[in-house]
């Protein structure tokens, strides 16, 4: 068996020792012509020369394993040596276990931040990044760890801007998801540099791809506002031009302008009305003030309401199960109103609109349904918008205001209902078909007694 380090350094020790201790020991009898205090003293000094060398041999092999649990003991100088050493090792350990908690903590802080964040050295290599920015970027910290970022990111406006290294200057960039994720198919990024440490790097990006968004529809709605109010405007212009030149003189003229200019000043009224309403719907101020509502009533006045509106060119079918509902009747009353016009509007005459309220499972539901044209599936998502029209020519002349929708959107939200559209433009089987459906608990099977009015009207 091979002899351990210990024994290799205190035997080598020992032979150097003993030889020591003999020339000693010679000279001490020399000096006290003393064969027996000769051996004595060489022998003392053996002991004591031993004592150190098997300290040392200790020593040497604990420092190739500095572990606490196994450094060696002693007495005198060297008891307290190695005390001196151990509580230094608990002072280093401990100072260790600090600082991988902090980096554990940090690093966990950092995960949870919404904002994505990678760790860049002097030479853009990654040197760590949370789960956000693994998402917003397409990378991954086990696989590109120490890679070069501009090697995965290859956008010329990020390789400039981290060239030129804007600190404090943040850049928009539009990244192109791969289409496997189940986001969006193009994000945009607000990223930014922050500089700290040593020649390192701070690459922050936060998604703000739904401010991008919220900021096109306020851009779109300011324009078509502007659009919308200023056509009537400069009609009524134009015809109080027309009567300004004919004066007296053309009465005819002056008729027609008139109520030329009456029909714009109704248009921009509707539009003005409407956008109060939204307004009204949009604030969170406007506590929603519920009551019992008849349904069947309802519906019923609304299906008169769309056949003078029709005039006889389209056929009216009310299907209406018995039910009450727990809401705000003037609004539940402007959004079934809205679906049911848009119905008779855009559906074609001699076409058919089928209204239908059903209860069931104590759920409820109401349904608009027309055998008109049908409306292209990539204009469903959005035709709850502002504005937003499948046919712009079409809805003016029909009179709508392109916010009819949108109303309907907003009086749903407020009584957690939900709007669900089909439409088909095939050839059998065309038409579109608009479902609110209620929850359970707005729901009333029969007329509730003054005791549900209440309790629903408080809440």
């Amino acid at each position: 068996m091979a002899m351990s380090a210990v024994y290799k350094i205190t035997f080598t020790a020992l032979a150097r020792v003993a030889l020591l201790s003999l020339l000693f020991g010679a000279t001490i009898g020399m000096i006290w012509g003393s064969t027996s205090g000769g051996i004595a003293g060489a022998f003392i000094v053996f002991l004591c020369f031993w004592y150190y060398a098997w300290k040392l041999a200790q020593l040497s092999e604990w420092l190739n394993d500095p572990k606490a649990a196994n450094l060696p003991d002693g007495f005198g100088v060297w008891g307290e040596t190695l005390g001196n050493l151990y509580r230094l090792i608990r002072l280093e350990r401990t100072a260790q276990h600090a600082l991988a908690t902090t980096l554990d903590r940090f690093q966990e802080a950092a995960s949870a931040l919404p904002d994505g964040a990678v760790m860049l050295d002097n030479q853009y290599n990654i040197v760590w990044c949370n789960p956000n920015a693994e998402a917003h970027w397409s990378i991954s910290l086990g696989r590109d760890r120490m890679q070069t970022i501009t090697y995965l990111i290859r956008y010329p406006e990020f390789i400039d801007y981290l060239n030129t290294r804007k600190f404090g200057q943040p850049l928009t960039l539009k990244i192109s998801q791969p289409k496997t994720s189940s986001s969006a198919t193009d994000v945009t990024l607000s990223v930014q540099l922050v500089s700290f440490g040593d020649e390192q790097m701070l690459l922050l990006s936060r998604d703000i791809s739904e401010r991008e968004q919220l900021e096109t529809m306020r851009r779109d709605f300011v324009a078509n506002v502007s659009h919308e109010l200023r056509t009537p405007l400069t009609v009524l212009l134009g015809f109080l031009e027309t009567i300004s030149a004919a004066g007296n003189s053309n009465p005819v003229v002056i008729e027609k302008s008139l109520a030329h200019m009456g029909s714009q000043t109704l248009r921009m009224e509707r539009l003005v009305n409407d956008l109060l309403a939204l307004s009204r719907l949009e604030d969170n101020r406007n506590r929603l003030t519920a009551a019992p509502i008849n349904m069947p009533e309802l519906i019923a006045g609304i299906a008169l309401d769309a056949q003078h509106l029709s005039q006889g060119h389209h056929k009216i079918v009310l299907e209406s199960d018995t039910g009450w509902l727990v809401g705000n009747r003037d609004e539940i009353s402007s959004a079934l109103s809205n679906l049911v016009t848009n119905a008779v509007r855009y559906t074609p005459a001699g076409g058919q609109i089928s209204l239908r309220w059903s209860t069931q499972n104590g759920a409820s539901m109401f349904s608009v349904s027309d055998n008109g044209e049908g409306i292209p599936a990539e204009h469903l998502p959005r035709l709850t918008e502002r504005f937003y029209r499948v046919d712009r020519g079409r809805s003016r002349a029909s009179g709508g205001t392109g916010l009819g929708l949108a109303i309907v959107k907003h009086v749903l939200l407020r009584h957690g209902a939900q709007l669900e559209i089909t439409s088909s433009q095939h050839v059998e089987t065309h038409g579109t078909e608009f479902r609110i459906v209620f929850p359970v608990e707005r729901t009333c099977p029969s007329q509730p007694s003054l005791q549900i009015h209440a309790a629903s009207a408080a809440g």
